[in-house]
């Protein structure tokens, strides 16, 4: 009998385990995360884990990149089918859907539990930040539109007005993942929607 080959799609034996680790850390955090967590999370044995990453660094890398390609997609079809596609339904789109749904929501979870590493991390580092940048970007088209089509009358550039939108998603966002009773989902969508409402001169939103 012939050697055993190496599993046919290794790639699909990587994002299985991309998968697994983010389920692990969203459910235990960083901090405690063991290659044992990863390999129950997956249904495989702990030197399948190292056979594909033998630094558990290297795995949780890669969590992070697909948790921000993923959240930046999902952002971009909010924003691409937003209904019935007016710079206001875009823009109000958007500000609706960057926001935790609960303190529980895996997405933001994750993300904000992997966004701790980049103070330590420069690959980690250059993931938050092409976050914040390529959302930035989405707001800043968003926002661009409606003052060229004249439904916005904008109070600085687009770009700056969309850092600070970014900036107030994350902060709000941080509160509702902490459990801040004060700052609850509904409470954080309404002060988004009237900071929006301000910047850009347009009562509809």
């Amino acid at each position: 009998m012939g050697k055993v080959g190496r599993p046919r799609n290794q790639t699909a034996r990587r994002e299985a385990l991309v998968s697994a680790a983010g389920r692990a850390i969203a459910e235990r955090g960083l901090e405690g995360l063991r290659i044992k967590d990863i390999a129950d999370a997956a249904g495989v044995s702990q030197g399948s884990v190292l056979y594909y990453y033998p630094e558990l660094d290297d795995l949780v890398l890669e969590v992070h990149r697909g948790a921000v390609e993923n959240f930046l997609a999902s952002r971009q079809r909010t924003y691409d089918e937003a209904l019935p596609g007016t710079p206001v339904a875009r823009l109000r789109a958007l500000l609706e859907s960057g926001l935790p749904d609960t303190a529980e929501d895996p997405v933001h979870g994750l993300l904000y539990e992997l966004h701790r590493r980049a103070g330590r991390s420069p690959g980690h580092a250059e993931l938050m930040a092409s976050l914040f940048a390529r959302e930035v970007a989405l707001y800043t088209t968003a926002l661009e539109v409606g003052a060229a089509t004249g439904v916005f009358a904008l109070t600085a550039s687009a770009h700056d007005l969309a850092h600070g939108i970014v900036a107030l998603e994350d902060g709000y966002g941080l509160h509702i993942i902490s459990r801040n009773a004060a700052l609850r989902l509904d409470r954080a969508r309404g002060l988004m929607l009237a900071h929006a409402r301000v910047v850009t001169g347009c009562a509809e939103l």
